[in-house]
């Protein structure tokens, strides 16, 4: 009995699949040459036979929030593989998703792992998505200069979010600055979605909370605005050997907050050695995914980026490498 083979397409290219059954003889022909299309198509064609873990030419999307990290990242490989480019576009995180599930890059750095629907989709198209955590980040909470109070209960922040404080007073009862506004980078960003889902909000954010455009407009704002909270990757202003990030941390006031449900008179800001040990409590991991075919330019800056040359670069912006280990020295004022 002849068996069926469906045939459908993802982008321009072919993809076989058997229907019930084993390959007949005069099927087999068929499926190698299928085998061959699809091998040429998965890797971008004649165009990507000479791409190697360290040339070629690819596009990756990037959390915005990760920008100043990945352009150090980017820039450092190609100068060490100079037949390598790497062009890196800065989106808000559900772009990002987007570009990958849609096969407009193979390579995506976020604070988001795939969800189990969007890889059953992956694999049912026979693609395996990779997954590798490449650093640790905090998000920072961030103020105006002018507002004096840089320390916050966990519990506060979690009412802010909560509508149940919205003004400056519902935190400090001698504060004379008003409304809360809390600021944040943009309505498809990983930050919100990150706080959406530490406490549980599933319906619309309180009517005091603001979206901009990306993490530097977060700090203009609020470096304007006393009344201001906002919410910013400390990655933009982590990096205590880079002007612009020295420059951003300047214009704000970092917070310092307590640990969740520990009333010790601790408050932890969103420094390296805090987001190590986990003491700051808005901690997220930074994951690099890849759905390439072979191993090509994409899995090439992977393997560099979480071996020591690229978890250096981490160490150095501020953030937490998370494929080497590190040593936390605790300096004491006599």
């Amino acid at each position: 009995m002849l068996k069926l083979i469906r045939i459908y397409y993802r982008g321009n290219c072919p993809v076989f699949r058997l229907i019930n059954g084993h390959l007949r003889p005069a099927l087999a022909g068929i499926v190698f040459i299928s085998a061959a299309m699809l091998y040429s198509c998965g890797s971008g064609g004649s165009s990507t036979m000479d791409e190697t873990p360290t040339r070629g030419n690819i596009k990756i999307t990037v959390d915005e929030s990760f920008q100043p990290l990945l352009d150090t990242e980017v820039s450092t490989f190609m100068q060490l593989y100079t037949n390598a480019t790497i062009k890196a576009r800065y989106k808000p995180e559900v772009d990002v998703i987007n570009d990958f599930m849609r096969d407009s890059v193979k390579v995506i750095v976020t604070s988001r792992k795939l969800t189990d629907n969007q890889i059953k989709y992956l694999r049912d198209s026979l693609i395996v998505a990779r997954t590798i955590t490449f650093a640790y980040d905090g998000l920072a909470l961030v103020t105006n200069k002018q507002n004096r109070d840089t320390l916050l209960k966990y519990e506060q922040v979690r009412d802010i979010f909560l509508g149940r404080a919205v003004t400056w007073a519902d935190l400090d009862s001698r504060s004379k600055l008003g409304n809360i506004r809390v600021i944040f980078d943009n309505n498809k960003s990983g930050n919100i979605r990150y706080f959406r889902e530490l406490f549980e909000i599933s319906e619309a954010l309180p009517s005091n909370f603001y979206a901009v455009n990306s993490n530097p407009e977060v700090i203009e704002f609020v470096s304007r605005n006393p009344d201001a909270l906002g919410i910013i990757s400390v990655n933009w202003i982590s990096n205590k050997n880079d002007f612009r990030s020295r420059s951003y941390a300047g214009q704000v006031n970092i917070l310092a907050i307590s640990r969740p449900m520990i009333d010790d008179g601790s408050y932890y800001r969103p420094d390296q050695g805090w987001i190590y040990d986990k003491s700051y409590p808005f901690v997220r991991e930074v994951f690099m995914i890849t759905r390439e075919t072979f191993k090509g330019l994409g899995a090439g800056f992977i393997q560099w980026s979480t071996a020591e040359q690229g978890q250096r670069i981490v160490l150095k912006s501020g953030l937490v490498p998370a494929t080497m280990p590190i040593r936390l020295v605790q300096i004491r004022n006599e």
